[in-house]
């Protein structure tokens, strides 16, 4: 099954509460949201009207499809700005948790290894990832992807590539592949990177693809893993082709090796070698003095909070409030299942919400509603997503909030984080197109899907 675009429109019915974006403010109005043929919102509001696509038939052929959005909260589509997909296949493994990272990390290349890293893992690993995504509410992942085996050919790299963009294009989300390294060699990285971008979006501006559904980044894991050569070498490729750059700073092993390595901390490395700019998100950020921030927030680079991962893997808090508060642009992700054994963003705006108070003030959830829309958006330089705006994508989640576990929240927008962890929306839309239907996947069984990744991992030996 392959995603399909709306015949004229869609229109969401009757939501209790839409939340906008960014500047809502707790105003959010109930009522309809529009969406063109074109896959761009319309109209939000009590007032909305199709009129602008035409007449509503239900879904019919040659009409404009409906969704009922009854005692619902409508959101944008979540942005989850920093995943690891291949990690999918590589959840609760023996012996990495509560570890230190350096040693966490040798574990997961040795698990890396035995799996022989391939079109084929890759692929069946994104799209279960993906599939996880869009039955969360997320419909744009970006794909920090750093396992690039050294045997590889830059084609090869590229066939990788392909196989991560094609399941996203299978299930209908939207993806961000960023050509990691992890102690690549420099001069074969930023080849790989250049030719996957030419394969995936050409000279498309910003390295988006035409029809927004996929984008192309470079990022090198972090100064724990490479050198001044290969952030030098990527930020030439992401400048030629007008790329953004994507790089992880300030957890624990990334501080101790860049200190034993060059005296010096992360950040004054990234800021040596060109890496704090405006097109450059830094994620995790986790031991930051306030000197940093300030510097951060001189430069203009976004930062992307993982408390999903950081915080039971016992790596750290993001002092996020501080961060907002110097004027950083905040972006929320997952990580990988490696660290974090789920994709499921709003839940880690929940637990981001509930541990803000051990490092700074108490965030609201708003602010880490639209930390994972319009933050992680705006750090992928994509402001069409992540908000529901006249002319922004018709990307969107249609949540339940009249059920048990909904009982007596006084406030349904804060309740989407408060209340149900874990919950799944009703409905989810990705550029007008319905990929998530009464909770289920319309482009894909959900159970094939995770039988294909099994199948795929039952000969690899433990």
């Amino acid at each position: 099954m392959s995603a399909a675009g709306p015949a004229t429109g869609l229109v969401v019915r009757g939501a209790l509460a839409v939340r906008t974006g960014p500047g809502a403010a707790g105003g959010e109005p109930g009522g309809d949201v529009v969406v063109g043929a074109d896959g761009r919102v319309v109209s939000v509001g009590p007032a909305a009207s199709s009129a602008a696509v035409g007449p509503v038939d239900g879904g019919r052929a040659g009409g404009v499809e409906e969704l009922d959005a009854t005692g619902c909260v409508v959101t944008p589509g979540l942005v989850n700005a920093h995943h690891h997909l291949l990690q999918t296949a590589f959840r609760t493994l023996p012996g990495t948790r509560g570890v230190p990272m350096r040693e966490w990390l040798g574990l997961m290349a040795a698990a890396y290894a035995r799996a022989r890293v391939d079109a084929e893992l890759v692929g069946l690993a994104a799209r279960a990832g993906l599939a996880e995504a869009l039955l969360s509410g997320v419909t744009t992942v970006a794909d920090h992807h750093l396992t690039w085996p050294a045997a590889l050919s830059t084609a090869e790299t590229v066939d990788l590539a392909r196989a991560a963009a094609g399941a996203a294009d299978e299930l209908g989300a939207r993806l961000v592949l960023v050509r990691g390294s992890a102690g690549d060699d420099a001069e074969a990285a930023a080849s790989s990177a250049d030719a996957i971008a030419a394969a995936l979006v050409g000279d498309a501006p910003g390295g988006v693809r035409a029809d927004g559904r996929v984008q192309v980044a470079v990022g090198p894991a972090g100064v724990h893993s490479d050198g001044e050569p290969t952030f030098r070498l990527l930020g030439e490729v992401a400048a030629r082709r007008g790329l953004r750059r994507r790089t992880q700073a300030n957890e624990q092993v990334d501080v101790v090796a860049a200190l034993e390595r060059h005296g010096r901390r992360p950040l004054d490395l990234l800021d040596e070698w060109g890496w704090l700019a405006p097109d450059v998100t830094v994620a995790h950020l986790c031991d930051v003095t306030d000197s940093e921030i300030a510097r951060l927030a001189a430069s203009g680079a976004s930062a992307t909070h993982a408390p999903g991962c950081d915080v039971p893997m016992g790596w750290g808090v993001a002092p996020v409030a501080r961060l907002l508060t110097a004027g950083i642009t905040v972006g929320l992700g997952t990580s990988g299942g490696g660290s974090n054994d789920a994709g499921h963003l709003l839940a880690d705006a929940r637990l981001a919400m509930q541990v803000s108070a051990l490092v700074g003030r108490q965030l609201t959830a708003r602010e880490l509603l639209d930390a994972a829309g319009a933050g992680s958006a705006d750090g992928l330089g994509r402001p069409e997503l992540g908000r529901l705006e006249p002319g922004s994508a018709g990307d969107l989640c249609v949540w339940d909030v009249s059920g048990v576990a909904d009982a007596g929240v006084a406030d349904p927008v804060a309740g989407l984080l408060w209340a149900a962890p874990g919950r799944r929306p009703r409905h989810v839309v990705v550029g007008g197109r319905v990929v998530v239907r009464d909770g289920r996947l319309v482009t894909a069984d959900e159970r094939e899907v995770a039988r294909g990744l099994s199948r795929r991992l039952a000969g690899v030996a433990a």
